[in-house]
């Protein structure tokens, strides 16, 4: 039975061993066990922008940063927050200074975040035309407004006040980028195999992207598509019927299955047996946010990694056999192929931490009232989620070599002023729109698979935030290599693979390593940091266990 479904996957995507096969090692650090907490939609700028200074206005949460915090590339340190070049008038957008969003207006309106605007918004790295481009000028939220220069505000300490205090004790990148320009999907797929070339289409109703027209996807030059905007993963029960998309190639789970080293994909509302409070139940279970002011279904299709790819989904969201299976393709018996394939839901997680079962590699979606997503979440809701996972990691004896990577799948379009020159070059008439200096299209056109370039690639493109929770994370520090997410990636291959890499054109070949997060020549810095999950403040008690 295994034999024979290897050689259907070999016969269907081409050799998963690929040009090294994945074999299990020892660790390479300290770091038995990794989860990475992917959440959504946020710039660098929008929750660091000031760091480590907080306004700490009368009733909020207040921040008081250590003396001896490390300089960050903020708007702050950069001079952008009182001369800045998306306030002056052009073309007669929303034009704004950047301005603090306060606890009051946490709900905000979702910005345009697609491949070609967030491209025509940085301006050849002028990074002067974000309300123009990325700001919706929609209204939503409390205390928003219905302008495009929206796209201009940040939070600070008082609201997000958790991740800076996770910052101070712990360490964070200012210099973290999406491999590529877009949304959440090529985000999503891009952590876990360094690229969103190989898309292969199942159903559509839309045509390829140009500049004026929006779509999942392009041409990728060399006969095939590259997937550039959201869509559903094919087959998956609750994904939208009309349009759906596989990928072709392999994923980092494809290497961990190779080397029998557990790992999981665990997705808020993936379990579709559950019934909610309010009586919602299969795709459809919600749960309510006060702060946004409405029930949001849980669980989104287009935000579920390894559902695109038919060896490592599950499209009926089937249950694991057992507490004891989660993270292993086979049940105890080592034979019986375990139903879930490594697909579970968010409360499996917990189970699986309070078994003592907690897999080695662990990928995490809250549910999406929790994820940050502008428009439907929100950064007091997603601290709530973060802070309880991270709480319930530090009080398990698996805490002495864990690492938490808290990163995000794109900006939403938020203002970001940092540009670094594209590597990853494109040559879409139409959907490139990257101009000047470092432009994509630049130059001659690079060796992609087989030799062919391959367009929809343009990148890296737009900073986010990262940051390690961990004994071995270095203490109050700011790191400033260049990462981009697929370095995710090449730190799991570094750490339980000997360095194997998915090859396929995937960036996990180039990709920097996270190591400089790290400092493994100290002992582990034991101490738990739990934190109160509304206000972000230090806790002097232990938490209480979650209730998930």
């Amino acid at each position: 039975m295994r034999f024979s479904r290897w050689l259907y996957y070999l016969a269907l995507f081409g050799d998963l061993a690929g040009p090294a096969v994945a074999r299990a090692h020892a660790p390479a650090t300290p770091i038995r066990h990794l989860i990475v907490l992917y959440d959504e939609n946020v710039s660098f700028d929008h929750y660091f922008a000031t760091y480590p200074q907080a306004a700490n206005p009368p009733g909020e949460p207040a921040f008081v940063a250590r003396a001896d915090t490390p300089v960050a590339n903020t708007l702050a340190t950069a001079g952008l927050l009182t001369s800045n070049p998306n306030a002056g008038p052009l073309d007669g957008r929303d034009a704004a200074l950047p301005f603090r969003l306060d606890r009051t207006q946490a709900a905000t309106a979702d910005q345009n975040h697609a491949y070609t605007a967030e491209q025509l918004a940085y301006n050849g790295g002028k990074a002067d035309l974000f309300p123009l481009h990325t700001g919706r000028g929609t209204p939503g939220g409390v205390g928003a407004f219905a302008t495009r220069g929206q796209v201009m505000g940040y939070y600070d300490g008082n609201t997000v006040g958790a991740l800076w205090r996770y910052a101070q004790r712990f360490a964070m990148s200012d210099a973290a980028y999406t491999d590529t320009y877009g949304p959440s999907t090529p985000g999503a797929l891009e952590v876990v195999s360094g690229q969103t070339n190989g898309m292969q289409i199942v159903a559509t109703t839309q045509k390829p992207a140009t500049r004026q027209v929006s779509s999942p996807y392009i041409a990728d030059g060399q006969g095939g598509w590259t997937m550039i905007n959201d869509i559903d993963p094919a087959h998956d029960v609750c994904s939208v019927p009309g349009d759906q998309v596989l990928m072709r190639g392999r994923n980092i789970g494809d290497l961990l299955n190779a080397a029998d080293i557990s790992w999981g994909g665990f997705m808020g509302g993936f379990d579709l047996g559950l019934r909610n409070p309010d009586g919602s139940t299969g795709c459809r279970r919600a749960t309510p946010s006060p702060v946004v002011g409405e029930t949001i279904v849980d669980y989104i299709p287009h935000h579920n990694w390894f559902q695109y790819y038919p060896s490592t989904a599950n499209p009926t969201h089937a249950r694991p056999g057992s507490v004891a299976a989660v993270g292993h393709t086979f049940g105890p018996d080592g034979t019986t192929r375990d139903p879930a394939n490594h697909e579970y839901d968010l409360h499996d997680f917990f189970a699986a931490l309070r078994a003592g079962n907690l897999p080695a590699v662990s990928f995490l979606k809250l549910p999406a009232y929790q994820d940050g997503h502008a428009g439907y979440s929100d950064p007091l809701d997603e601290q709530q989620g973060i802070v309880g996972i991270v709480n319930a990691v530090q009080h398990r004896p698996e805490w002495k070599d864990t690492a938490i990577i808290i990163a995000w799948d794109d900006s939403d379009g938020w203002y970001d002023h940092a540009f670094t020159p594209t590597t990853r070059a494109s040559f879409d008439a139409e959907a490139d729109q990257l101009n000047g200096p470092g432009r994509c299209g630049a130059g001659a056109r690079p060796a992609g698979v087989d030799g062919k370039p391959v367009n929809g690639r343009c990148g890296p493109g737009t900073r986010l935030p990262l940051v390690v929770i961990s004994p071995w994370a270095r203490t109050n520090h700011v790191n400033h290599t260049l990462i981009t997410q697929s370095s995710v990636t090449r730190f799991i291959e570094d750490n339980w693979l000997g360095g194997a890499r998915l090859g396929g054109g995937s960036f996990d070949a180039d990709a920097a390593d996270l190591s400089s997060l790290f400092d493994f020549t100290q002992p582990p810095r034991l101490a738990p940091l739990y934190l109160d999950p509304r206000s972000g403040a230090p806790l002097r008690a232990v938490p209480p266990r979650p209730s998930r």
